[in-house]
Formats: C-alpha cells, sequence, structure tokens
C-alpha cells in the first residue's frame, strides 16, 4: 500500500479520483492550492485507489494522508 501525502500545508482545490479507480505513475490524483499557486499530487506508480481522505475545500497540513493506493 502506498499513502501519498501532502508535501505542504495546503487547501484541497481539486480531487480527480475515487475508490477503486486504476491510476499510472505520473497521473494527478489531487490539486493543491496554496498562496494562490496550484500544487498537483501524482501518482508515483500504477494502482488502484482504495482512500480518498480528502475533498475539496478542505485545509490539509504537511505529511498528511490524501490518498492511498494499492
Amino acid at each position: 500500500m502506498q499513502n501519498i501525502r501532502a508535501d505542504i500545508d495546503a487547501s484541497v482545490w481539486q480531487v480527480h479520483v475515487e475508490v477503486g479507480q486504476r491510476v499510472s505513475a505520473g497521473d494527478e490524483l489531487i490539486i493543491l492550492e496554496s498562496m494562490k499557486m496550484e500544487i498537483p499530487v501524482v501518482a508515483a506508480s500504477d494502482g488502484v485507489v482504495t482512500l480518498v481522505a480528502v475533498a475539496p475545500g478542505d485545509t490539509v497540513n504537511r505529511g498528511q494522508t490524501l490518498v492511498e493506493l494499492q
């Protein structure tokens, strides 16, 4: 299992995946927003989404789990 975590404190702007969805390495999973900058969060490897822990508008802290892949 792979936990995708936030690299910075930010707001969740968009969520592009849902539980059960197959993703490939490099696919955008979530877009964070901080200081008016968009920060894409991408899959590091192929997998299936088993958890989406955030929704648009949520505030996240550095190190917080955003998505889990299996």
